[in-house]
């Protein structure tokens, strides 16, 4: 595993700044409002040709009276738990406060190296006096920071590469499978990236919109390697009218851009909404390998039918996804959640699945003498042959001698001979129609 460093300090000193400064895009939610930060948010970052996972948690509040600030600081020794070295960030305009002391001792006690920074030191050459006051915390010398400007940020580096462990000890992570859990708000998702790690990992309230940023979790077992990314539920445009909130849409749309499969999440007691059957296009456009996870079912009323209806439903309702396995699970009780694992890795090898030109010929040729190609005035659609050219989805190109002729009907009818004899179960899969003039062909 790559070395993890994660930054922590009390609200509103800049640590979600200086975790976009050193990550180098703007990946944390930056508001000027105490709390927005509520889970651990990762990111890869690199220095010195060494690459390292950096975490942005929320502000801790030693004596954190309301639920949220209880849940911060939850996810913040979380963080430190994981941690190689912590940065403890510390604000030049507040000073040194009684805050900053319990949470100093609270790194003393984790025994893990700490590298104290002091943010808001944004003028180049004169070294504000005022820093001097932060040896008092007994963690060293502090290390003057700008993360608006970047100034300091490659001391900081420096001093947190030291305590990297040698780079033989990593290994590589190409095997692993990054699965997005998306969904509308309170369907459960965080409760089930819960339920899978054990531990609570994410933010679970029922409050509509606790996860706000799109958060990785790591997580291995027999069946594989897994990085399970959870996202801010996403609504209806009209309700989005709160700022951090667009940015939790924008998040959750990345996650879908950079997982391998997406896990869609709906209701067992709403059945499909609206809004899932935005989410899921979003999945399906974006043409990734993709899971229908009906949660809360312990929830529901059933008799010998309840699961098959529920099924017909939700092929109904998201009829462009007749490709998408369907599972019935409770993250609450854990019913059926390991089922999960089996269908993550098969849905991804179906997505990474190679067709050689020869087979994909072949069928073409039986499916054309069953069904012939369409013709218009007089004119027959030809075939001339069929190949593959990428893959995550699995993508075709068709050449033909008028692409006018290639109905979307045909095509169809083509994906689903291609399906029948393949599999390509979980998956989207993209068909290009390329023209050659009869001369060419």
């Amino acid at each position: 595993m790559k070395p993890l460093v994660a930054i922590v300090g009390r609200p509103n000193v800049g640590k979600s700044m200086l975790f976009n400064k050193l990550v180098g895009q703007r990946l944390s939610i930056v508001e000027d409002t105490p709390g927005v930060t509520r889970d651990r948010l990762y990111a890869e970052a690199e220095w010195r040709n060494r690459k390292f996972d950096l975490v942005d948690t929320g502000g801790i509040e030693p004596s954190a009276d309301s639920e949220i600030l209880a849940f911060m600081r939850q996810q913040a020794e979380i963080a430190i738990d994981h941690a190689t070295v912590i940065v403890f960030l510390c604000d030049i305009k507040t000073g040194l406060t009684a805050s900053d002391q319990e949470v100093a001792n609270m790194l003393l006690r984790s025994g893990k190296p700490v590298v104290l920074a002091v943010n808001k030191m944004d003028q180049v050459g004169m070294t504000n006096p005022d820093i001097y006051e932060f040896y008092n915390l007994g963690l060293g010398d502090p290390i003057a920071v700008s993360a608006v400007h970047g100034h300091g940020t490659g001391d900081l580096l420096d001093e947190c590469f030291r305590y990297f462990p040698p780079e033989d000890e990593e290994e590589e992570e190409d095997d692993v499978i990054k699965v997005a859990v998306i969904g509308k708000p309170n369907v459960g998702k965080s409760s089930l990236v819960n339920r899978i790690l054990g531990e609570e990992r994410v933010i679970v309230s029922d409050m509509a919109g606790t996860t706000r940023d799109a958060v990785d979790s790591y997580f291995e077992n027999a069946k594989g390697k897994y990085l399970f990314i959870d996202t801010a539920g996403m609504r209806k445009k009209a309700k989005v009218d709160d700022r951090i909130e667009k940015f939790s849409v924008l998040r959750a749309t990345m996650a879908i851009e950079r997982c391998d499969v997406c896990l869609i999440m709906i209701d067992a007691n709403e059945g499909v909404t609206e809004q899932d059957t935005k989410v899921a296009g979003l999945a399906h456009e974006a043409g990734k390998a993709c899971i229908i996870v009906v949660n809360k079912w312990d929830a529901i009323e059933k008799d010998d039918k309840t699961m098959d209806r529920m099924r017909q439903d939700v092929r109904r309702d998201l009829a462009y996804m007749t490709y998408a396995p369907i599972v019935f699970i409770s993250a609450l009780t854990g019913q059926r959640v390991d089922r999960l694992f089996d269908l993550i890795n098969y849905v991804s090898d179906q997505a990474a699945m190679r067709i050689t030109t020869g087979m994909l010929n072949t069928v073409l040729a039986d499916a054309t003498a069953r069904v012939q190609p369409p013709t218009d005035k007089g004119r027959r659609l030809k075939i001339y042959y069929m190949t593959q050219i990428g893959v995550k989805p699995p993508h075709f190109v068709c050449f033909c001698n008028d692409a006018k002729l290639f109905h979307f009907s045909y095509q169809r009818y083509l994906e689903n001979q291609i399906r029948a004899t393949f599999g390509l179960e979980g998956t989207p899969i993209k068909l290009t129609i390329r023209q050659k003039s009869d001369k060419e062909g």
